[in-house]
């Protein structure tokens, strides 16, 4: 599969209004690789997809692992809902939108929308509750501000 942060052009119900962090987009073509037993993008690949998608957000905020390493503590899955609405297949473009949409004091939850370029529609939508744990021992921590403010929506002028 090709990887590569995006802006596109399609209007999304994705950024919704109130969301903490700015959308960012990944656009993302299916390989072969990616295609199951039934012919379509396997369910497990959307899953990657969810998931690559926060990753990139939070390196393109500053925060890769080293990062998270330096503060002593990282993001976990706790929970993850994954609405399957349409099938893909290898070679049509989709583009991948995440965004945070709360937090309290040691979790954020993340929604994302993946949809196919061609047509504008959504092909699968998810919930993913991440917590924040200490790299030591595993044990729940708060978000530290400086966190937070590095994900915060950016209102542009």
């Amino acid at each position: 599969m090709r990887y590569a942060a995006a802006v596109t052009s399609i209007s999304s119900d994705a950024d919704p209004e109130g969301g903490l962090s700015a959308p960012f987009r990944l656009s993302i073509t299916p390989t072969a690789a990616d295609i199951d037993e039934l012919g379509h993008v396997s369910n497990q690949v959307y899953l990657r997809y969810i998931l690559d998608a926060a990753t990139s957000h939070s390196h393109a905020v500053g925060l890769d692992h080293a990062a998270y390493l330096r503060i002593g503590s990282v993001f976990v899955v706790r929970r993850q809902t994954i609405d399957y609405l349409a099938p893909t297949y290898a070679g049509e473009d989709l583009v991948v939108t995440t965004w945070i949409a709360e937090w309290s004091a040691v979790t954020s939850v993340r929604r994302t929308s993946l949809r196919r370029i061609a047509d504008g529609r959504e092909v699968a939508k998810a919930e993913t509750l991440w917590a924040m744990v200490a790299t030591e021992g595993g044990r729940p921590r708060r978000i530290p501000a400086d966190v937070r403010a590095m994900f915060a929506r950016k209102e542009t002028a």
